[in-house]
């Protein structure tokens, strides 16, 4: 496991694919500003991975905003099949309140194989939530609610992700350099 490799191949997901694409529009400020903490776990059990993502959480919680906004746990050697990652989210969500940190933190998640409920597996709109690997970013509540009072109708931020990979396609998001 490169941990290096991993997170260059994150943040390059990240500027091309969530910020290249504008598919979430808050993302751009916390990068380019150097707030995002990128964790490679080691982890190969799920039990192992709720350990990581507990001391994540935790520091998350501690560190200054200003410094380290948010947090994507990489974790490439577990729940790389998507539906035991989607079976994991639960208990991922327990964590958080488990640890008291239920409206202070919460979970985005993002996956290799992501697919929404209804949709083929090679949907173009799945795609909005595919990452090189196996992702769970951890997200302040506060910074949430900063960002959704700038914008109008985040509804729309979901709409827009699907017009935009629909007009990309399959051929422009490997186009991109990233893997279909």
């Amino acid at each position: 496991m490169d941990e290096q490799q991993i997170i260059e191949d994150t943040r390059a997901w990240l500027e091309k694919a969530v910020i290249g694409l504008n598919l979430c529009p808050f993302a751009k400020s916390v990068h380019v500003n150097q707030r995002v903490r990128y964790v490679v776990s080691a982890a190969e059990t799920p039990e192992d991975l709720l350990k990581d993502l507990a001391r994540e959480l935790l520091a998350l919680n501690r560190a200054d905003p200003d410094e380290t906004e948010t947090t994507l746990v990489i974790h490439p050697q577990v729940l790389r099949d998507f539906l035991d990652f989607n079976d994991f989210l639960g208990a991922a969500d327990a964590l958080i309140e488990d640890l008291e940190l239920d409206g202070e933190l919460q979970f985005a998640n993002f996956h290799p194989q992501y697919q929404f409920a209804g949709t083929e597996p090679d949907d173009i709109t799945n795609y909005t939530n595919r990452s090189p690997y196996p992702t769970l970013h951890i997200l302040r509540e506060t910074s949430i609610e900063r960002a959704t009072e700038t914008m109008e109708d985040t509804d729309s931020i979901f709409e827009k992700n699907i017009e935009t990979m629909e007009k990309l396609g399959i051929e422009g998001w490997v186009a991109l350099g990233l893997k279909a």
